[in-house]
């Protein structure tokens, strides 16, 4: 099976996009792997790297004496990620381009990761158990991945509500699953590993106390902006991506509602084998 379209894209708009959003849903990321057992020393494989930002936060959880390798497919990210590892004198983490799952390597990791991949994949089971085969006995997989069946707002903000829903549709119409909170443990158990540990955190505020979360659902929208246009699920005239934020803020102040987010959901499952005690 062909993978879904990637409808985000790699323009340089989109990896800064990927940046900002490293900020707010990096802290559960770091929560995630750090209970999944990543920590010092460990040499992990970072699967889809984009602009290198869980690479970056992993390389802090294994340390100097750690080593980090980041992998995607795309030429243009791997360029950034490696210019951003580089600026910050990185010496334990590299990129390399490709698809992880069929790539090779001088030695198998401690640990294999990624945020915001698996959504991607036409079978993910079958991903899974290949990047399985990268980790040593005892080693870990973990990834962090996101659930739109929260997203809400109560009362209702129409922009908010708006945005949320064009962003479902046209990931569901190029074939991005939307629903991991309800995939991943099959997936894990459909890939041959023990069943995984799981854990969900939501975005929920009001007011202010949402600003970054709307700044941040607009520019998805805005990278899914050709996407819409292209399957009919909105014009670039209706989202107005250039005041879309400030609109879906001022809604949410007039009306006092609250916000609910996508759903962040870990997953990880250490293989058998090795010293290490079981997750």
């Amino acid at each position: 099976m062909a993978d879904p379209e990637y409808a985000l894209g790699h323009s340089d708009r989109e990896l800064e996009r990927l940046t900002a959003q490293s900020r707010l849903i990096g802290p559960a990321t770091r929560r995630f792997f750090r209970e999944a057992g990543i920590g010092e020393g460990m040499r992990v494989l970072d699967v889809g790297s984009g602009a290198g930002d869980v690479a970056f936060l992993t390389a802090e959880l294994v340390g100097a004496a750690g080593e980090v390798i980041g992998s995607d497919r795309a030429e243009a990210a791997v360029e950034a990620a490696t210019k951003r590892a580089n600026a910050r004198g990185l010496r334990n983490v590299s990129f390399r381009r490709g698809d992880p799952a069929t790539m090779t390597f001088d030695r198998p990791f401690d640990a294999v990761v990624g945020r915001y991949v698996l959504l991607f994949q036409a079978d993910t089971s079958a991903m899974l158990g290949k990047l399985a085969g990268h980790l040593r006995p005892g080693g870990v997989i973990a990834f962090h991945e996101p659930d739109l069946g929260t997203v809400r707002s109560i009362p209702p903000a129409p922009s908010y509500e708006s945005c949320c829903r064009w962003i479902k549709e046209t990931m569901r119409l190029v074939g991005t699953a939307i629903d991991m909170a309800e995939r991943l443990h099959g997936a894990f158990v459909g890939a041959g590993l023990p069943e995984p540990a799981m854990r969900m955190e939501t975005f929920i505020g009001g007011g202010e106390g949402c600003a970054e979360w709307l700044r941040a659902i607009a520019e998805v929208a805005g990278s899914l902006v050709p996407a819409m246009e292209r399957l009919g699920v909105a014009t670039a005239a209706e989202v107005g991506i250039e005041t879309l934020a400030e609109r879906m803020l001022r809604e949410v102040r007039a009306t006092r509602c609250v916000v609910i987010g996508r759903s962040e959901i870990g997953a990880w499952s250490r293989i058998p084998g090795g010293a290490t005690a079981p997750v």
